[in-house]
């Protein structure tokens, strides 16, 4: 296992303390001051209202009335050919609010504020909330990791996730919407309406999900970011309905009804342990103990996301920035858990969508990790590939 101390520290961890913390709630509601584990970040906590508008699709699909329904939609949408989709799918509407969107902005402990500079944007995926990037010790957490060597970092839950608003699952939770909320936050940061702080660059990073998001969000607002992490992504989309069978959607409000007890029936989630691990793990490259912190933290998915998920991958002609691709060498949904057979799939991602991305770019495949990279023994040598990778672009 990686020490956290391995990534780079060069001060003792609680070297110093918040001096004034309600200088930096600006932007949040309900916020509280807390820590990365391994306490190499102090941290804001709370809900960022986010003004958003999309033009969402209409969906001609009710709510389901069962577990039977959820189960027989699956099966169609992954069937040979389908044409499930073209049958649901009807015309644009555009959807705008104001969000509450759960987030936790991290900076190192030995800066006593944020780095105005540049801040790290990270972005989860399926499965999980923002804590995908502070998840079980100091050993797996990227925001930890990256404050040890310097970097602020804002991590958020996704719309219909953790601490953010959960509006209806099927009209309102949808790719463009989650696009329009990503792009709004990044201005936000820009403009000084998070902590007071106008940060001068800002590094998209994602995971899975989350990278499609942020490919989208490089391919329609290129000026976003400075330079993109792409995790648990590649263009070879074959695995994805191996990756769905094996999650085994099922109502969240009946499969986890303690954590989950009034959403309504468009929100999934994996039904099992094993159906987790199937998805995201490469057994004996993980600790086991954390496959079962995965399984009680596991979220939520919508049938909006099902249904529009396709809209994501993007050609970024425009951005002009470095990228790196960073998977798990058994990655199943974006390798078909084999990131180097035929070819390396990392290494296409840049020739593919990012046709003027800097020659600086760059590609890394952690040995033995699965798609949840993060949760993996490897995970730390990982996060040394991305940091160095950003110091060599200037970051």
């Amino acid at each position: 296992m990686v020490s956290s101390l391995a990534l780079g520290a060069s001060f003792a961890v609680g070297a110093s303390a918040l001096p004034n913390p309600t200088q930096y709630f600006a932007g949040f509601n309900n916020a509280i001051v807390s820590s990365t584990l391994g306490g190499a970040a102090t941290c804001i906590q709370g809900t960022i209202p986010v003004a958003a508008s999309a033009m969402n699709i209409q969906l001609n699909f009710p709510t389901p009335a069962n577990q039977s329904v959820v189960t027989e939609t699956i099966v169609e949408f992954l069937q040979v050919n389908t044409t499930l989709p073209e049958q649901v799918m009807g015309g644009k509407h555009n959807v705008s609010g104001t969000y509450n969107i759960g987030a936790k902005l991290c900076y190192p402990t030995s800066s006593g504020s944020p780095n105005a500079s540049l801040i790290q944007f990270l972005t989860h995926g399926v499965g999980f909330d923002k804590s995908y990037w502070d998840f079980f010790s100091a050993d797996y957490s990227y925001q930890n990791a990256a404050a040890l060597v310097g970097y602020t970092t804002l991590a958020y839950d996704r719309l219909g996730i953790g601490a953010s608003d959960h509006p209806d699952p099927i009209q309102i939770v949808q790719t463009p919407l989650e696009i329009a909320i990503g792009h709004s936050l990044v201005q936000m940061l820009r403009n000084g309406a998070v902590s007071n702080t106008k940060f001068q660059h800002v590094i998209g990073v994602g995971h899975s999900l989350g990278s499609e998001l942020t490919n989208a969000v490089t391919a329609q607002y290129p000026k976003d970011f400075d330079a993109a992490v792409l995790t648990g992504f590649s263009v070879n989309t074959a695995g994805q309905p191996v990756f769905f069978s094996s999650l085994d959607l099922v109502i969240a409000r009946e499969n986890v009804p303690y954590r989950f007890p009034t959403l309504n029936n468009g929100y999934l989630i994996s039904e099992s342990i094993n159906g987790n691990q199937f998805a995201f793990f490469r057994a004996q490259n993980y600790l086991p103990a954390i496959l079962v912190a995965a399984e009680t933290a596991k979220q939520t998915f919508t049938i909006g996301e099902l249904f529009t998920n396709s809209m994501f991958q993007s050609v970024a002609k425009e951005f002009t920035g470095p990228i790196d691709v960073v998977d798990g060498e058994n990655d199943l949904p974006f390798c078909q858990s084999n990131c180097l057979v035929p070819e390396n799939k990392a290494a296409a991602v840049k020739g593919a969508l990012y046709p003027n991305a800097k020659a600086s770019s760059a590609v890394y495949v952690a040995p033995g990790a699965g798609h949840g990279l993060n949760l993996h023994y490897v995970a730390g040598e990982a996060y040394r590939h991305i940091f160095q990778f950003l110091k060599s672009n200037g970051f």
